[in-house]
């Protein structure tokens, strides 16, 4: 016997809006907390190769704050404008947080399975998805503004991407790459990987552009 469960509505609550902003909020909370639990097994556990010359005492500081950075501004702005009287009737973007988190989750997951070691595209692919899944969340974020036309979005989503893959590629120039034995490969692995993270980037604005949005209601208290 199971019970059944029905959800009522209420006079100025979008209950369904409520529902799913539920669900993304927590999907944000336990891609952190499976990030940072990771990264700290991969800091303080000693023995485990696949986590050897990685840097991992360096991410477990850069990817917390890299996955905070954005849900910490937003809500910063929302907090200023509730002081001005200007309240935000749909709530912080939860969802476009979670996808902006999830790569950081992809990248320490595939160094705890050791795929990077063991599995010659997986690099390649990484940046490819997880460049999706940023722009995704860049894009969740832009259709939160003014309306735009849908190639004016597949264009700053692409740019976006393409800035971030360009700033990954100078942050794992200076922490891993130079002075290091990848220096003589070094200049077409990184064409290569913004090549990969900017498609993309392109990927996730048509996506964007393509898949329609719940427009969002003005009578909803989230």
């Amino acid at each position: 016997m199971g019970f059944r469960t029905q959800v009522l509505p209420v006079e100025g609550i979008d209950t369904s809006r409520v529902i799913n902003g539920a669900i993304s909020k927590w999907t944000a909370v336990g891609l952190l907390v499976l990030t940072v639990g990771q990264l700290a097994v991969a800091t303080f556990v000693p023995g485990l190769d696949q986590f050897e010359g990685k840097g991992f005492a360096a991410r477990l500081v850069a990817y917390p704050v890299m996955m905070l950075v954005v849900p910490a501004i937003w809500l910063l702005r929302d907090r200023l404008r509730d002081r001005r009287g200007v309240v935000d009737r749909l709530g912080p973007p939860w969802a476009a947080f979670a996808w902006i988190m999830l790569p950081f989750l992809v990248d320490v997951t595939g160094n705890t399975l050791n795929l990077y070691d063991t599995l010659w595209w997986w690099d390649d692919v990484n940046h490819l998805i997880n460049w999706l899944f940023l722009s995704l969340g860049a894009g969740l974020l832009l259709t939160r503004g003014a309306p735009r036309r849908a190639g004016e979005l597949v264009l700053l989503v692409a740019g976006i991407g393409a800035i971030m893959a360009i700033g990954w590629e100078i942050g794992e120039y200076y922490a891993f790459i130079r002075g290091g034995t990848e220096l003589g490969t070094a200049y077409t692995d990184t064409l290569g990987d913004e090549v990969l993270g900017t498609l993309g980037a392109i990927i996730g604005g048509l996506i964007i552009a393509v898949v329609p949005t719940p427009p969002p209601r003005p009578n909803s208290l989230i």
